[in-house]
């Protein structure tokens, strides 16, 4: 899995590229009849302005020089029914150009979304909450409004300026090529500052994600922060962050507030010797003032949509970086895929064919399985072979960061090994799919995540189709009818985000409860208890000795008094499982495990005391 932020540093030095822009296409493809219906109402949009120097030439010539009103009724008709077009095609336009922006965001959203639900768990070990934010948020807000405006208003204004280009010509073609000697010192101008100007907003888009991030990491670490007391460093880095935001902004805007104004600066030059060359013609060439009049304005307008089409340009040039980023997370390939034919047979997980699925016993085996992580370069399991039949209550412990969660990860094909394989109930759980494996196992984590919602609704995701008394069953099993019944509007109550309303005791209990409703084949308890009290504590593990009857188990322990009735107990260290076998034996041998319960013992011990004697 690459590092995104690198990726991300590698892509401010690519120019513009049309293939990125291609990747848009299946997102505009669903709309083509609404980008079809904008793109006629521009051109009609950008006829009628072509058509109305030409309007204004006729009053000059007809009505003014010849000081007659004869047929004016018939030229009013004709103009207000040609205004009434453009309105009518103007209406028809924003609208379009409206939907077509919210339903391509919402697409790009909602693709975004669904592809995270298919990435593996290695990718947010790496990837930052605020990279991702960044990219699901605003990324496609902006590419949208791009798409659905931008790229039409260029169509508009290179319509608008071959029509009266060719007007100009049919008026006076020596005069209409010096306005448009305009259009290749535009594209010079833009040539030269495409580059660094689509350089300067990358940068700023990856700063923007960085900020982002510091603003997750703010507000979720505001408690640990205050305890401490680090609030002053806090400030000071995300001040320095967006201090290099602003450089860098200031960078891009400086470069466009150039852009622009030497675009303008032509434009007006090119304008000026119109004007000149003009007022010649007509005193020494006669050319009629109508003629004139109609010229003058086209000299004026055919400026404003070459303005429009380099600011359109150069916003195309500052949005690539944003299509960049979003496909590049499109692009993201999960290190754990299901095979083409599992998938035929099994479904995938937005279309599961549960009538395929074989029941789970959880017999699972190990086979000479070795394993190295993504980023890493020495192997974490070497050959190592266990078998463990179903039902059977493993407890794996170490010390902090030995590596607990290797073993558990690979049977739960949270990562696969390198070497060997791993079977379930005697089939190599590749040749199943992932959700059919996920599907049976209750994971209960050290730090439980809640949904934003009720109490009922949490528990409930254990099993989405169970009824009220299934979910207060399961709340009952482990005892988080407890912390219902403290709770204003009990099981109706509000856990708020991430369940900041309830203490972490409390989030655990009701994770605990999630996890027991959805009556896995497979459990995992990783260190589920080390944050709970002492009581709530006994009263979990007490039902855990019922819960897990039948069912094969993994139990990541911090407090190795917590699994002396453990079928199995692997002992890890520095990622290598060095002891295995039952408490007992493991103590007689006296070796690391020994240790480590001894120095354990003593230190609760010691705890103990210490509490007895406050």
């Amino acid at each position: 899995m690459g590092n995104p932020n690198r990726d991300e540093d590698l892509q401010s030095n690519k120019s513009f590229q049309l293939s990125i822009w291609k990747r848009l296409f299946p997102f505009a493809k669903p709309y083509r009849w609404l980008l079809l219906l904008i793109i006629v109402t521009n051109i009609i949009i950008s006829i009628v302005d072509v058509l109305l120097p030409l309007f204004q030439r006729y009053v000059v010539n007809n009505f003014i020089e010849k000081g007659t009103l004869d047929g004016f009724n018939t030229f009013i008709a004709a103009y207000i029914s040609v205004i009434v077009l453009q309105v009518l095609s103007f209406v028809f336009y924003t609208l379009s150009a409206m939907k077509v922006e919210m339903r391509m965001g919402r697409d790009l959203k909602r693709a975004c979304f669904v592809h995270l639900q298919t990435l593996s768990f290695s990718y947010y070990n790496v990837t930052p909450v605020g990279y991702i934010l960044a990219r699901v948020m605003s990324d496609t807000n902006r590419i949208a409004a791009i798409t659905a405006w931008d790229l039409i208003d260029i169509l508009w204004a290179l319509s608008y300026v071959l029509c009266a280009f060719v007007s100009m010509a049919m008026l006076d073609l020596r005069l209409a090529l010096m306005v448009m000697i305009i259009v290749p010192v535009i594209a010079v101008l833009t040539t030269y500052f495409q580059k660094r100007i689509l350089f300067w907003n990358r940068k700023v888009r990856s700063i923007n994600s960085r900020i982002t991030g510091a603003f997750n990491e703010g507000i979720m670490g505001a408690k640990t922060s205050k305890t401490l007391v680090i609030e002053d460093k806090n400030t000071h880095e995300f001040a320095d962050l967006t201090e290099e935001m602003r450089s860098a902004s200031v960078h891009a805007a400086g470069l466009n507030a150039l852009y622009i104004p030497l675009v303008m600066l032509a434009s007006s030059a090119a304008t000026a010797i119109v004007l000149y060359r003009g007022g010649e013609m007509v005193l020494e060439y006669g050319m009629l003032i109508g003629t004139l009049s109609a010229f003058t304005t086209y000299a004026v307008s055919i400026f404003e949509p070459i303005q429009q089409m380099a600011r359109v340009l150069a916003n195309i040039i500052a949005v690539q970086p944003n299509i960049e980023r979003v496909m590049g997370l499109l692009d993201q390939k999960p290190n754990i895929v299901d095979s083409p034919e599992v998938v035929a047979k099994y479904g995938d997980s937005f279309h599961p064919k549960k009538e395929n699925w074989e029941p789970i016993k959880g017999d699972i085996e190990f086979d000479d399985v070795s394993f190295r992580y993504p980023d890493g370069e020495e192997e974490v399991l070497s050959h190592f072979s266990l078998k463990i039949p179903a039902g059977t209550n493993v407890a794996i412990v170490g010390e902090t960061g030995a590596g607990k969660s290797t073993l558990v990860n690979l049977a739960c094909r949270f990562f696969e090994p390198t070497g060997g394989r791993i079977l379930i109930d005697g089939v190599d759980y590749r040749e199943r799919s992932q959700l059919w494996l996920h599907s049976r196992l209750g994971y209960v984590l050290q730090n439980p995540h809640l949904f934003s919602g009720t109490v009922m609704e949490n528990i409930r995701y254990g099993r989405l189709d169970a009824t009220d008394e299934e979910v207060k069953e399961a709340a009952k099993a482990v005892s988080a009818d407890t912390v219902v019944e403290h709770l204003e509007n009990g099981y109706d109550s509000d856990v708020g985000e991430g369940g900041d309303k309830l203490s972490t005791g409390e989030k655990q209990l009701i994770s605990f409860a999630r996890a027991v409703l959805a009556d896995p084949a497979i459990f995992v308890l990783d260190e589920a208890t080390s944050s709970i009290d002492t009581q709530t504590e006994q009263l979990i593990q007490n039902a855990t000795l019922r819960l897990l009857e039948g069912r094969t188990s993994f139990l990541i322990a911090h407090r190795l008094s917590t699994i002396r009735q453990a079928d199995l107990i692997l002992v890890v260290k520095d990622g290598k499982i060095i002891e295995q076998g039952k408490h007992e034996e493991l103590l007689r041998k006296g070796g690391y495990y020994h240790d480590l319960y001894s120095k354990q013992f003593q230190a609760e011990e010691m705890h103990s005391k210490l509490n007895t004697a406050c």
